[in-house]
């Protein structure tokens, strides 16, 4: 929250007359009743031509989502299945989100499958254009029967980035944490491949990657500076590499010692 309010200080005059719902408007899509009697329904977020927002790791230069489910009943779970996103460009920074639209999947777990799930979330995120808001959201939907397959959810959970597996990591201490190079045996996606790494701690900053190819293999270095600024333990079954390029995604969950 201090990020947005960092945001909402430095916004230029010209975005504080503009409206949010001129901007962003959002729905809520029920879906469908899975086989496992979970539920996959997803946020649509519609923005105005050419405005942007972030994925789950923005980059050096966006602005996480933040998702609060305080209120809603009967939910014992709640799993995102994000669409590939795409690497952006403003002012020789990069950033990692959507442009125009967002379908957001999100699979529901109910604490009981035979009674209804109601839910109600509030999101925050960052929209941008020429000049970037913090945009607050809320949705409200009561879950239960069998839905209907939807083509949006469809296409959206189609575009995931595509699971590989092989990475190997390297991992040595530096001042304030650790540095980390992956290798990935990987056919080129395309130019200006952008290799995007997570851990499962929020706290840990994640440096923008140097990457680097060498025909059928890609090295990417990061730097993992968590807030008590030293070395730490790394759990290398949590860390996520998401390679982009074009349109194109590829994702690597966890990485062996080489």
């Amino acid at each position: 929250m201090i990020r947005f309010a960092r945001l909402a200080f430095c916004l230029a005059t010209p975005a504080l007359a503009q409206d949010q719902a001129d901007i962003v408007q959002a729905g809520f899509l029920p879906g469908w009743q899975m086989a496992n009697g979970h539920y996959m329904a997803a946020l649509d977020l519609n923005l105005a031509p050419d405005w942007k927002t972030y994925w789950r790791a923005p980059g050096e230069a966006g602005i996480p989502p933040v998702f609060d489910w305080a209120g809603s009943t009967n939910l014992k779970s709640v799993q995102f299945h994000w669409p590939s996103p795409q690497v952006i460009a403003l002012n020789g920074m990069k950033s990692i989100g959507y442009v125009d639209k967002l379908v957001l999947p999100v699979e529901v777990v109910a604490q009981d499958p035979t009674q209804p799930v109601t839910l109600a979330l509030t999101m925050d995120l960052g929209i941008c254009h020429d000049i970037c808001m913090p945009a607050h959201l809320t949705f409200a939907a009561v879950l239960q029967g069998g839905g209907a397959k939807d083509s949006q959810i469809a296409a959206a959970l189609a575009d995931m980035p595509k699971q590989a597996k092989g990475a190997t990591c390297k991992i040595e201490p530096i001042t304030d944490g650790l540095r980390l190079r992956a290798t990935l045996k990987l056919p080129a996606l395309g130019p200006d491949e952008t290799v995007v790494f997570e851990t499962n701690d929020p706290q840990v900053w994640v440096a923008e990657a140097q990457t680097v190819r060498q025909e059928g293999v890609l090295t990417s270095t990061t730097d993992l500076v968590p807030s008590s600024g030293a070395p730490f333990t790394l759990d290398r079954s949590a860390v996520t590499m998401t390679v982009l390029a074009q349109g194109n995604a590829v994702e690597y969950r966890g990485c062996a010692a080489p």
